[in-house]
């Protein structure tokens, strides 16, 4: 096309609203294709599965949802990621989103973790506190002072200024009810990734206690991987039996 044809072309279009298109930067037409992965133990609320229902999609992004149904929860992780890994398609995805059926997240939570998971992390979750009087948050150990020092510990960290100004904030373990993964972070690391431990080990100092997600996560961060939670996506954690939302 010649410029005196573009020229009359411009013309015939002027004041019909196209002069308003632009360019808008940002992460569209970057693969965010994310598997989501759900444990339940069979019934869940109406109040979670609308939450779910809500949940905003990454524009021009694949997702796909599965469910284990009726295994111990570190047992239901484990093999729905087998099968991801082992699925001709669904390997080659880039994320893993893990959800619970007591939870509710926020309609923004994947694409806000999708932005935070960018700033150089292998996992970030969303902000959570355990049930009951005693309110912790879900946030676990100085990412920093293990760098420091070498120990890794798993505290639950004081949030309040991270919370109240909705930051990132660097952590040594997060939790899964609303949590997204990099599929090559599980790739990386043998199975089983997720294992719960509730045992008494004399020729370990006692009883030992670990939910699944910090178990991982102790190997994942002497494998040098980083985590995060991210304040700007506030989850419910819902009591089944009273109905309460922490």
């Amino acid at each position: 096309m010649t410029m005196l044809a573009v020229e009359e072309a411009s013309k015939k279009v002027e004041g019909l609203g196209f002069e308003r298109i632009e360019t808008i930067p940002g992460s569209t037409y970057r693969d965010n294709s994310t598997v989501v992965v759900i444990p339940t133990r069979g019934m869940v609320s109406h109040r979670v599965v609308a939450a779910w229902q809500a949940l905003m999609p990454p524009m021009n992004q694949k997702r796909a949802i599965l469910f284990a149904a009726g295994h111990e929860v570190g047992k239901a992780y484990d093999a729905l990621i087998s099968q991801v890994l082992a699925d001709p398609n669904l390997s080659k995805w880039k994320y893993l989103l893990t959800l619970e059926d007591d939870n509710l997240p926020p309609p923004d939570a994947h694409v806000r973790l999708l932005e935070s998971i960018e700033l150089g992390f292998d996992a970030v979750s969303g902000i959570y506190f355990t049930k009951g009087e005693l309110n912790m948050p879900m946030a676990y150990g100085d990412a920093d002072a293990f760098r420091r020092t070498g120990q890794l510990e798993f505290r639950p960290r004081d949030v309040r200024e991270a919370l109240s100004r909705g930051q990132i904030m660097e952590v040594n373990g997060i939790a899964m009810g609303c949590a997204l993964w990099r599929m090559d972070l599980l790739r990386q690391l043998e199975p089983p990734w997720f294992v719960t431990v509730s045992d008494y080990l004399p020729e370990k100092g006692g009883a030992q206690a670990y939910t699944q997600d910090l178990w991982f996560c102790e190997r994942a961060r002497k494998a040098g991987k980083r985590f995060a939670v991210d304040f700007r996506v506030k989850v419910g954690h819902l009591d089944t039996e009273t109905g309460v939302i922490y």
